[in-house]
């Protein structure tokens, strides 16, 4: 069974479920595996475990698979295994999951990735379809990755959704070796039951017939397959119709999923650039859809909203800024900024409108004017952040916004903190090993005109830290599930506690993100380390 059958019931940063949703029988979590300390479980697969593991020298998030200690007996799994690490390491491609090494250790074998923060492929076409374009955009980068493998004579054998991942910053990554095969190897045929390897939706006849005798031309196949599924943005179950797709597309279609494999589409090199001049030609304009002109609004409402969010951080004097996000991954409604205030003032702003979706981020481009506009203007943050409420209120629409703003003040050795129905400012002071939470507790703007808004300052010296972050939001969650968050923020944010700032960052965001990785697609998410250098 393939080692990752699962795998495509989940995102890739949850906690091991079995498919009923019950949490999965396994043995106690290692607190090492080789040099590796791990983290957390990822997943667990018919023949190995997947865990969360960092590198203790780089403190670079890994996951690491471990042979099943069921298995670890058996010389033909160890061997398999063995292989399969061995083909990744043949490979060097940015649309493939990329090795850090593998080897013994006390419980077996086990191989170190690269740990990717993204959903699979099967679980965004049941979630939601993609545009036309967009879609085949991510069967050419799938695509690259089968010319880079076949190029080093790779033939995986087991291309299907669940094995290919989108990234959060909208990337492709090929995954699960566990049955590929080099081309010039051919596999010792045994007496007995034929066995099926590899998933027969997604294979060709020819490895349906005989799954040891394959050729490149079977991951074609297995490709013109998934681009059937995500063009239509549902899974096939093995029945293909080609009338459903654009008719530009039938051709190309037609030849890659030939059963005769003389007829078919013999080079992944052909099938891409035949994808590509479809993609760029008068005829694919003629076969979009009204859904296709709504998914690629929809891309460039989330190109657009990263015009909300600064693309570099600022160099304020006396400070170093460090920050984590996944803001391209989403049509946001959270945005973070940058700006001087008055009297040497610098100023930390997060804000998310209760709205979602495209009136979310009209919503929230409002907001972000109005601060920029009277940002300048006014003598402290809670004339700032008062004023702002109430043209919010003037406004009269139906929206409300969390809100945070820090405000540094170096010259005069502190800062000061506003929060408006959002998450909480940490504060690490230098001399000792517990951070403080600080938090204002004003309601959220935009609900009532004439609110008084509290404000909170504190020294801030040399060696502090401050930590701000949108993984909660007030106005999205109840109470418990506010706590259950912070719980989580506070455990990440204790663990890594003497990171520098940006492995600091890197670190808290990939630990609380692996709770909620669906949420990651669907609202952006940020962390922001604020240390005083001087």
């Amino acid at each position: 069974m393939n080692p990752l059958s699962n795998f495509y019931k989940q995102p890739t940063l949850v906690d091991a479920k079995s498919s009923k949703g019950r949490v999965a029988l396994v043995s106690k979590i290692p607190e090492h595996v080789g040099q590796y300390k791990i983290e957390s479980l990822l997943n667990r697969g018919g023949m190995s475990v997947l865990y969360l593991g960092v590198d203790p020298q780089t403190h670079e998030p890994l996951t690491i698979k471990v042979l099943g200690a069921e298995y670890v007996k058996s010389k033909e799994m160890m061997d398999r295994f063995l292989k399969e690490a061995e083909i990744i390491e043949l490979t060097n491609h940015p649309n493939i999951v990329q090795i850090r090494g593998y080897g013994k250790w006390e419980g077996g074998l086990y191989i170190c990735m690269e740990f990717i923060q993204g959903i699979s492929l099967r679980q965004m076409i049941l979630q939601q379809a993609m545009s036309l374009k967009r879609a085949l955009e991510v069967v050419i980068q799938i695509g690259h990755a089968l010319a880079h493998l076949h190029a080093h004579g790779i033939i995986h054998r087991d291309l299907k959704p669940e094995n290919i991942l989108l990234t959060a910053t909208g990337g492709v990554k090929v995954i699960d070796f566990g049955i590929s095969q080099l081309y010039t190897e051919k596999e010792e045929k045994k007496a007995g039951k034929k066995r099926i390897i590899g998933t027969p939706i997604y294979m060709s006849p020819e490895q349906k017939e005989n799954p040891l005798d394959v050729s490149f031309s079977t991951d074609i196949y297995s490709l013109g397959v998934i681009c059937y599924e995500l063009v239509l943005g549902r899974l096939s179950h093995g029945v293909i119709h080609l009338s459903l797709v654009p008719r530009g597309l039938q051709r190309i279609l037609a030849k890659a999923l030939q059963p005769n494999l003389l007829e078919r589409t013999q080079d992944i090199v052909d099938f891409i650039q035949d994808l590509s001049g479809y993609l760029t030609s008068e005829e694919l304009k003629k076969d979009l859809r009204g859904s296709d002109y709504l998914g690629e609004l929809s891309e460039s409402l989330k190109q657009a909203g990263q015009l909300l969010v600064p693309q570099t951080l600022p160099a304020w004097p006396r400070m170093e800024m460090h920050l984590a996000s996944n803001s391209n991954s989403a049509i946001s409604c959270v945005y973070y900024d940058f700006f001087l205030q008055k009297n040497g003032m610098y100023s930390v702003v997060m804000a998310e409108a209760s709205n979602t979706g495209v009136e979310g981020l009209v919503y929230i481009s409002i907001l972000r004017g109005l601060i920029r506009a009277l940002s300048h203007s006014m003598g402290s943050p809670t004339e700032l952040i008062e004023m702002v409420n109430d043209r919010l209120v003037e406004e009269g629409r139906d929206n409300s916004f969390s809100l945070a703003l820090l405000t540094l003040i170096p010259a005069e050795n502190r800062f000061s903190y506003i929060s408006c129905g959002y998450s909480p400012l940490w504060y690490l002071q230098q001399e000792t090993q517990s951070p403080r939470r600080l938090s204002s507790d004003n309601v959220a703007l935009g609900i009532s005109k004439g609110v008084e808004f509290l404000e909170i300052s504190s020294n801030w010296s040399v060696g502090d830290v401050l930590i701000l972050h949108t993984f909660q939001a007030g106005l999205s969650k109840n109470l418990q599930q506010l706590e259950v968050d912070e719980a989580e923020f506070v455990e990440a944010l204790m663990e890594n506690l003497y990171l520098s700032g940006q492995k600091q960052v890197d670190a808290i965001f990939r630990k609380v993100a692996h709770k909620e990785a669906r949420a990651l697609f669907e609202r952006s998410v940020t962390v922001i380390n604020i240390t005083r250098n001087a």
